[in-house]
């Protein structure tokens, strides 16, 4: 691939068919360790998923989100001994 003056850079057609880019598809750009990424919205959404997923140190057989409440609810009644 060449960056023109302008900057802009081409994808080539093979690798627009098999990743199903189309005119008007948006891409999200990053630049990781010195790389240039680009996703879609979609697949960043999937790979923060399975990166947290991965990470995910809790109770396999409890969600994140129910863990994060008893924690907010325990918080909150060691603010407020009446309740």
């Amino acid at each position: 691939m060449v960056v023109n003056r302008d900057g802009r850079i081409l994808i080539p057609a093979q690798v627009r068919r098999d990743l199903g880019l189309h005119a008007g598809s948006t891409l999200l750009l990053s630049v990781e360790d010195g790389r240039v990424v680009m996703e879609s919205r979609e697949q960043l959404v999937a790979r923060m998923r399975r990166e947290i997923a991965e990470s995910w140190q809790g109770d396999p057989q409890t969600s994140v989100v129910e863990e994060l409440l008893a924690d907010r609810r325990a918080e909150a009644a060691a603010e407020d001994p009446d309740s």
